[in-house]
């Protein structure tokens, strides 16, 4: 079963039981993300590493030609 075959058989039964319908799939999706980037940036405080630019220093580090 699909995630909008469940949502749809989820708000039937929510209308059914006259209960209020769950969000649409995914609805919240883009705050769940700033909240794992925010999570993240704090665990890097945290550990004393980088908070930001992590990701773009490592791919330059191992993007970079190395001299022979």
């Amino acid at each position: 079963m699909s995630v909008t075959q469940q949502y749809f058989l989820d708000s039937h039964r929510a209308r059914a039981l006259g209960e209020p319908e769950p969000p649409a799939p995914g609805r919240h999706d883009a705050g769940l993300v700033r909240e794992l980037r925010d999570y993240r940036r704090f665990q890097a405080v945290i550990a004393e590493r980088p908070a930001r630019g992590r990701v773009r220093y490592a791919l330059r580090r191992w993007l970079r030609p190395r001299a022979l």
